[in-house]
């Protein structure tokens, strides 16, 4: 069992916020199986390798992704070496059900970007990189998705937040180019992006540049489609949409700039996530 290198910064155990309703449409937290819910960050490599299967199982065979394969059965990227791996097990099984990756700025900096800068171009945040965390390749099993899992997440990456006194966490939020009652790809992505760019863009001193455009001009942005969960969740909790998507042909989505900032969290997210820390 290969142990990872020491991170860069502390990887705090996951601590539960007291029980209490979340007074949003978003379900609790709950236990899964017979063990409910465990969340550690990954500190061996076989534990990556945990997550680096079920990424391949959610985006190559559920969603057609087509992405290079350096490990058979495994989602494999360059910036999984300088990336924390948190991750959500059925404690029952302790099958991984759930996962995030973190680029801190400090591995940033190893690596020499962050992902996101491979979609945009990411100058005007220049002056919050140091304070800027990404957040990347989240992914559920699709037979966990009630909503537990997602929160559990949330939950230890707010923590990590406060604890390593980081305040901005950055990421590709995607929609995928087709959906149900659309005549052809990519008009739900435009149709999304318009609802957004209404209610929730960033001020213009925070807005990012596709480098490959979705071409939404082209497409018909008149549908009446829902965002992706997940975007909703991020919206929730006080995300800001930080320009146009762009396109990423590997995984066939339309992809969103999105930035949260801690001081921006509803009190009432703030309160369920990090208890007496917020």
């Amino acid at each position: 069992m290969k142990e990872l290198p020491i991170p860069t910064l502390p990887l705090v155990p996951f601590q539960r916020p007291p029980a209490g309703p979340l007074p949003s449409p978003a379900p609790r937290s709950r236990g899964t199986g017979v063990g409910g819910l465990s969340v550690a960050w990954a500190r061996h490599a076989d534990e990556v390798r945990q997550a680096q299967r079920l990424r391949y199982r959610v985006f190559v065979e559920e969603m057609g992704a087509r992405l290079p394969v350096t490990v058979p059965g495994h989602d494999v990227d360059l910036f999984d070496d300088f990336c924390e791996h948190l991750l959500v097990r059925d404690s029952a099984s302790g099958e991984v059900v759930g996962t995030y990756r973190v680029l801190t700025p400090a591995q940033a900096r190893r690596v020499g970007c962050f992902y996101s800068d491979t979609e945009f171009d990411l100058t005007r945040l220049r002056h919050l990189r140091d304070q800027m965390v990404e957040l990347g390749r989240s992914c559920v099993h699709p037979a966990h998705r009630h909503g537990g899992v997602i929160m559990a997440l949330w939950g230890a990456l707010a923590d990590f937040m406060v604890r390593n006194q980081l305040h901005i966490m950055i990421g590709c939020a995607s929609i995928p180019m087709g959906a149900p009652g659309t005549p052809s790809a990519g008009h739900a992505a435009a149709s999304i992006w318009r609802q957004l760019r209404e209610r929730h863009l960033a001020s213009v001193e925070y807005q990012v540049r596709p480098r490959l455009p979705l071409p939404v001009e082209a497409l018909d942005d008149g549908w009446d489609v829902d965002p992706p969960a997940l975007v909703k969740g991020y919206l929730r909790l006080g995300a800001k949409v930080l320009g146009a998507p762009a396109w990423d042909p590997d995984f066939n989505t339309a992809d969103l700039p999105m930035m949260m900032r801690l001081s921006d969290m509803p009190a009432r997210y703030r309160r369920h996530l990090l208890g007496d820390r917020c």
